[in-house]
């Protein structure tokens, strides 16, 4: 059975496979905890909870929580958010980063100033075997990134160290891409070339993209395309999201789709007020809201959608 927050669980349901609880800075939260923007755990879980509710209530029963190091992951706050609602929390491990690691990794393993083995993929790793920290809560996908700047040489030891602990314990991989420079064939070549049945892996922000040619690519290579930024309509406009899905769908690809946000409870990088009014749909009911009607309107049918929510990620998500 997949773990959760909770522990493991027979059936997740309707899930959103690219979201986030909290976004956090410990830093600034250590040096100056008194930040406009608020961190108090308790108010924010029952925001968070609140917000996940009503999430449940829309129809969807798990998010996949893609918060790991490099974006403030803090698995105890989640932990309570999960206490309080009853919405399933799919918790994920791996490094977040464009360019440089955190000078813990920097300065040790392969090609650093001392050398040594490189830690990443033991402590994925355990996250995935042990669980996270001393919380108990296992870990159930993998995640590494790599964006405009290409696959540097930082990147390049994340995605090394998630192919790794993918071999050892079979979870399944997501990735950050970017699409306008068709950066996740990269991703593709590196990770097949490191023994990865890519068929275990998402390309995620593939949705940021129009280019049904790029699209059909990383499906014949055997990934899953995460149409995962809805709301975020800077990037790509709603209509173009929507279309670009529905057109998969004629094409025959709604067994390689997964949908979700990329959006979060909390996020102290973020004004939420300017978010807001940038990007007023970016939140957790806009799928069920306003995309999924819309998809139907395009032709997509019951079936498709329920492949897209309920079987693809049962599929990536299965032990």
């Amino acid at each position: 059975m997949p773990e959760t927050v909770r522990g493991p669980v027979a059936d997740l349901g309707a899930t959103l496979m690219h979201e986030h609880v909290f976004g956090l800075s410990p830093e600034i939260l250590w040096n100056w905890p008194d930040i406009p923007e608020g961190w108090d755990l308790e108010a924010r879980a029952r925001e968070a909870a609140g917000k996940l509710d009503a999430l449940k209530a829309a129809g969807i029963d798990t998010i996949v929580d893609l918060t790991v190091v490099g974006l403030g992951r803090y698995v105890p706050a989640v932990q309570r958010v999960a206490e309080l609602t009853s919405v399933n929390i799919v918790a994920a491990t791996g490094l977040y980063t464009y360019d440089a690691l955190p000078p813990y990794f920097g300065n040790r393993g392969p090609g650093s100033l001392f050398g040594g083995p490189d830690r990443l993929a033991e402590f994925f790793v355990r996250d995935l075997t042990e669980g996270i920290g001393r919380t108990g809560v296992k870990a159930a996908v993998l995640k590494c990134a790599s964006d405009h700047l290409g696959m540097t040489k930082g990147c390049e030891r994340v995605f090394r160290a998630v192919a790794q602990a993918h071999l050892e314990t079979g979870a399944p991989i997501t990735t950050h891409s970017h699409s306008a420079s068709k950066g996740g064939l990269d991703q593709q070549k590196l990770l097949a070339s490191l023994g990865v049945d890519l068929e275990r892996v998402v390309i995620g922000h593939a949705g940021d993209s129009t280019d049904v040619a790029y699209l059909e690519e990383l499906v014949a290579n055997g990934s899953y395309l995460g149409m995962d930024r809805f709301g975020i309509e800077t990037i790509s406009p709603f209509e173009d999201r929507v279309a670009i899905v529905a057109e998969l769908c004629a094409r025959g690809h709604a067994g390689k789709m997964v949908l979700s946000h990329d959006s979060y409870c909390f996020n102290d990088r973020f004004d939420a007020d300017v978010v807001r009014q940038r990007h007023p749909h970016y939140h957790l009911l806009h799928i069920s809201r306003d995309v999924l009607p819309a998809l139907r309107r395009r032709g997509v049918t019951d079936d498709q959608i329920h492949q897209m929510l309920v079987v693809n990620p049962r599929r990536i998500l299965a032990p």
